[in-house]
């Protein structure tokens, strides 16, 4: 249960882009702390590479919490190699069910190029519509920017940023310091 007096750490972006043959993930750097914010330059957007297959996952929410999750996933890849979306199922029914990871607050978007999708704590591992996924504080204003690109000629990278750039102006808890991982289509 959440301490109502501790401010807790707020919002993020994520946005994941797929397009032209490639998946394009982007996160911004600020982590906050209440109305301050503690640091601009944090790295939301891993790229994980569990039996030589490169998966990218950007995360939002509690970042020890996610790095549990990165971490869980990690695992089931290992596990599991070259079946993204049978190891996310794995992790996200864990997460519903185990006592203590039932507690973790995040979300995470990940990919191998081939499947987008997002992960939740209430046990959801959605494929997401228009091949544009985001979470976070500022993810229905990237998503919504995103959206609106899709019907010009830009690449995913130059979507992904752009709409990026229209969360930072909108959202408090984002800035503009992306951290951007591209990955093919296989």
């Amino acid at each position: 249960m959440a301490d109502d007096k501790f401010p807790g750490w707020h919002g993020t972006t994520i946005l994941a882009v797929r397009r032209g043959g490639e998946v394009v993930v982007a996160g911004d750097g600020q982590v906050s702390l209440g109305q301050t914010v503690i640091k601009g330059s944090a790295r939301k957007v891993r790229r994980l590479s569990p039996g030589g297959r490169d998966v990218i996952c950007g995360f939002a929410g509690s970042t020890a919490d996610a790095f549990t999750l990165l971490e869980r996933l990690e695992k089931k890849l290992e596990a599991m190699p070259g079946q993204l979306a049978r190891a996310c199922v794995e992790l996200a029914k864990d997460w519903r069910m185990d006592k203590y990871l039932r507690n973790l607050e995040a979300m995470l978007i990940v990919t191998d190029g081939t499947d987008l999708l997002v992960i939740t704590g209430a046990g959801d591992v959605l494929e997401p519509e228009h091949d544009i996924a985001a979470i976070g504080s500022g993810g229905n204003f990237a998503l919504a920017a995103a959206r609106g690109m899709m019907e010009t000629d830009l690449g995913a990278e130059a979507i992904a940023r752009k709409a990026m750039s229209i969360a930072a102006d909108i959202c408090v808890y984002t800035n503009g310091n992306l951290t951007v991982e591209t990955i093919k289509q296989a």
